[in-house]
């Protein structure tokens, strides 16, 4: 058996003396593990980086097997991002949703989002607003996905300002307005691709999305929410507190 394909790495574990398993987040082949033979080398170590996106040739006698991977650089995006405190934890929150997902199972829109909140996973206020619409597209290849695009009382596709926490559909103003306090708020940046956020709204749509993860997700699996996203949403509130809720600065 083999495959080429590119990846983007989500980590690595020792194997041995010199070898190593890689876990990669592919194009076409989903999450997939491969050993790494001389993966610990002073050459490969720069390479297997989380973060960095690569060349993978995987190779196996059959297909269940762990198989061994062949890697070349494309793009070492971890010496940039191992500065900012932002962006260690944001692809750690990024690697713990993927491994959500069944080993193997190919989710293309996931890998194509996940290159391009790495590419800015250095910049906290951006890497906010992407990592969170990240989380949306999880929930929705998880199936589990929000319906935003119309109210669930009345059908309109305006003045839209919450989402039920009973069905995550979405709900106008006016007709959410008896239950407002029973209601999650739906920032306004989620719903269009061009609208920067401020720090409010996107500690509130890390509260919409982490609302849905702990109920279908978190809790029938019996696990709470990862640290990794807990000490991603704290630096992103030292960052606004510093720099202020529109700052487009990159300290992390």
């Amino acid at each position: 058996m083999e495959w080429r394909d590119e990846g983007i790495i989500l980590g690595t574990r020792r194997h041995g003396e010199t070898s190593a398993i890689l876990e990669v987040m592919t194009r076409a082949h989903g999450r997939h593990l491969g050993l790494v033979r001389g993966g610990r080398s002073r050459k490969q170590q720069p390479v297997l980086q989380a973060g960095n996106k690569v060349d993978l040739i995987w190779r196996a006698r059959l297909d269940e097997h762990l198989g061994t991977f062949q890697v070349e650089a494309l793009d070492l995006n971890a010496a940039r991002l191992f500065d900012s405190a932002t962006a260690i934890y944001g692809l750690q929150t990024l690697a713990g949703h993927l491994r959500l997902l069944p080993e193997r199972d190919p989710h293309e829109r996931l890998y194509e989002t996940l290159g391009l909140v790495i590419d800015h996973l250095d910049d906290p206020q951006t890497a906010g607003e992407l990592l969170v619409r990240f989380e949306v597209l999880m929930l929705d290849e998880l199936g589990f996905g929000l319906d935003l695009s119309e109210c669930a009382a009345t059908g309109a596709r305006t003045d839209l300002a919450y989402v039920s926490p009973k069905s995550g559909r979405a709900v106008s103003r006016e007709a959410g307005a008896p239950w407002r306090d029973r209601m999650l708020a739906l920032p306004a940046f989620l719903l269009s691709s061009g609208q920067r956020a401020d720090a409010l709204a996107i500690e509130e749509a890390f509260r919409l999305t982490g609302f849905f993860f702990s109920r279908h997700v978190y809790e029938p699996r019996g696990f709470a929410e990862s640290e990794a996203r807990g000490a991603f949403l704290s630096t992103l509130r030292r960052h606004h507190a510093r720099f202020g809720p529109n700052s487009e600065g990159n300290a992390a």
